[in-house]
């Protein structure tokens, strides 16, 4: 998608330029900025979601709106706001390079009833009509692999084809991506559907044979977790002492990473302190039936299933947010540990590096990750 857009580009001496529509917390966000893309404005309902994302990408514009209000004059003026963040001393040509996003996924979802009356289907087509609005030069729209389900026909049919009428060239909308031959150390499908102006953009490869493990994920991560601990500090887990502790993974991940980090925002964050360790409490009951489940198998009362160190995790889930019931998805088991994960090491096996924070509570935390585009998977197709 970057390199075709460096033949669009009006104006040649400025990063091309994004907007995040249903952006959650910024795993698609992540993967753009990291590929070269100043993402100038993103759109999220959830105030929660919001907060998290400017927290992590304080330059961008956070509309706090439901998208089906939204024109494209909205978001122009949301990216121009980010714009004079992001680049003080310059005007903006005000063109709009790629607009990304996930339309809420839940209706399509294998894991859900896959209701092709489910009202936030729909979205889809808000996130279609702002691509015929704004008219960007390439789009980029992220859903499950239950979207190209042959009971959602009509409305995949209706929508993508009102983007080939608007005169963009599709790719990626027959077939889903698997996370894990992009790097990702978790074993997750998703369709990533891109359009462009001029040209097909080519579908990304992904360039591992062998998948990144559970191992590959939490190496230097202090596995016993005994107190109920929202931040690991310089005690608990030395920046020095994980610096000695590192893997091809984690080097991706790094802020410093050639693979990861070199085109991202500068962030300021103490390396000494790691977020996201709110611990879990469970019974002795619960706690001996972890500590009896084999590795890779799933608990017979909670059906966690145990994560095992040799391969890559299963697909973190996200639950329902609290106008679906307030359904917490269940958790994977740690590998060595009779408890489950902490935000942390989903955020590891989601592709997060560890400056990224997430809310303090379990539940919002776990939401987020689950709800995110891993950002490995999202920056190989911003980079294709």
């Amino acid at each position: 998608m970057l390199a075709n857009l460096e033949v669009t580009r009006t104006v040649s001496n400025r990063r091309p330029v994004a907007i995040d529509l249903f952006s959650g917390a910024g795993g698609l966000s992540l993967g753009f900025e990291s590929a070269g893309f100043d993402v100038l404005a993103a759109v999220e309902y959830d105030a929660v979601h919001a907060a998290t994302h400017l927290y992590n990408f304080p330059n961008c514009e956070m509309v706090v709106r439901d998208v089906a209000e939204l024109t494209a004059d909205d978001l122009r003026t949301a990216a121009r706001s980010g714009w004079d963040r992001h680049h003080p001393d310059a005007d903006w040509d005000g063109q709009v390079d790629v607009l990304i996003g996930g339309p809420s996924c839940q209706g399509f979802s294998t894991m859900g009833k896959q209701d092709p009356e489910d009202s936030r289907n729909q979205l889809v087509l808000e996130f279609v009509r702002l691509v015929e609005e704004l008219r960007p030069q390439a789009f980029c729209m992220e859903n499950v692999p239950g979207f190209l389900d042959s009971r959602f026909a009509g409305l995949r049919d209706t929508g993508l084809g009102r983007l080939r009428a608007a005169g963009y060239h599709l790719s990626g909308e027959t077939q889903p991506l698997r996370a894990e031959e992009f790097g990702v150390p978790q074993k997750r499908r998703r369709v990533l559907i891109t359009g462009s102006l001029i040209r097909t953009i080519s579908t990304p490869v992904g360039d591992r044979n062998e998948a990144f493990t559970v191992e590959h994920a939490l190496t230097g991560l202090p596995a016993r977790v005994e107190t109920i601990a929202r931040e690991m500090t310089a005690d608990l887990a030395p920046a020095s002492a994980r610096a000695n502790i590192s893997n091809e993974y984690l080097e991706r991940i790094s802020a410093t990473s050639t693979v990861f980090g070199p085109f991202g925002q500068p962030r300021i964050f103490d390396e000494s302190v790691l977020s996201g360790f709110l611990a879990t409490k469970h019974s002795p009951q619960t706690t001996q039936r972890f500590e009896g489940t084999p590795a890779g198998k799933k608990e017979a009362i909670s059906r966690s299933y145990r994560l095992d160190n040799a391969k890559p995790s299963l697909t973190l889930r996200a639950g329902t947010g609290r106008e679906r019931g307030a359904f917490s998805a269940t958790r994977p088991i740690h590998p060595t540990e009779p408890r489950v994960i902490t935000v942390r090491e989903a955020a590891r096996l989601h592709s997060f590096p560890d400056w990224f924070r997430f809310h303090s509570t379990n539940w919002h935390g776990h939401r987020q990750i689950g709800n995110s585009v891993p950002p490995l998977l999202a920056q190989a197709v911003a980079a294709c």
